[in-house]
């Protein structure tokens, strides 16, 4: 599993998994508290989820996926805009703390950009990070101009990740976001990197999976993962999903294959505001 390291120097795996969509009924937890603990058996140890999966559902499902192997794991969650004030903050990542059972989140993020000013939410995650219930704070869904304002911001550039919405459809950041955020060493975190399961599966992907054994979806993953400042985090609830995801780490694609994928989803020749989902 290749790493990427995160500002300081820390190194996490630029494989994780996500966790949107997860925790929605109790007749599934198990199975995918089963799913999540496979994934870190298979190096995958960077889980994200966030309050606002499933109402706090996700992280309750969280809380038995972790058992007897937190030491291992790289937890990521997310805050609300809402919830984002000074204050705001602190009760939003002790009611996730309480809900995953844990004693620290490891990377906090605000999920995306609200009414609160980034001083304020960055007063927060530092006095979080300080009385040590986080190790690391982040952004979500944040644009260049967004980027560049809370860097601006005293403390911002203590900024650890900015986990955006990119796959082969979903291209815009490469035009600027991700210049900006390599040259202030800025790891990009990818989400929904197989457009959650709506990635065309015939055509460029196809053809591409079919010389190196693989599906489609593995090597929208392995295109996502292939500049070394970007970390994918698919979903996966099931066992044979989980282990798929797996095997796109270990997918190297050529010049012809990249080639191929910007004929069939060209990359931006102009800005374009972020997109969400």
């Amino acid at each position: 599993m290749r790493d990427v390291v995160l500002p300081g120097g820390e190194k996490v795996p630029q494989l994780g998994q996500g966790t949107w969509f997860m925790g929605e009924r109790a007749d599934r937890m198990k199975a995918e508290a089963d799913s999540i603990r496979l994934g870190v058996d298979l190096g995958m140890t960077l889980v994200d989820t966030a309050e606002m999966y499933a109402d706090g559902g996700a992280e309750i499902m969280l809380s038995e996926a972790l058992k007897g192997i937190r030491d291992k794991v790289f937890l990521v969650s997310k805050v609300y805009p809402h919830n984002a004030s000074f204050k705001g903050v602190r009760a939003a990542a002790e009611r996730s703390l309480s809900r995953m059972n844990v004693e620290v989140i490891d990377l906090y993020l605000l999920h995306w950009r609200g009414g609160v000013a980034f001083e304020e939410t960055v007063r927060g995650f530092e006095a979080l990070q300080q009385d040590g219930l986080i190790r690391h704070w982040g952004v979500s869904n944040l644009d260049t101009d967004d980027m560049q304002e809370l860097l601006d911001v005293d403390g911002g550039e203590n900024c650890a990740v900015d986990q955006v919405l990119y796959n082969p459809t979903r291209r815009g950041p490469e035009f600027d976001l991700f210049p900006f955020l390599a040259e202030n060493s800025i790891p990009a975190m990818a989400y929904s990197p197989i457009e959650q399961g709506r990635l065309p599966k015939t055509g460029a992907l196809g053809d591409i999976a079919k010389k190196h054994g693989v599906g489609p979806f593995q090597i929208a993953l392995a295109w996502a993962m292939r500049t070394p400042n970007v970390i994918a985090i698919p979903k996966a609830s099931d066992p044979e999903h989980v282990r798929a995801n797996r095997a796109a780490a270990d997918v190297v694609l050529d010049a012809d294959d990249l080639s191929a994928i910007d004929r069939a989803f060209p990359a931006p020749t102009r800005r374009r505001p972020l997109e969400m989902l």
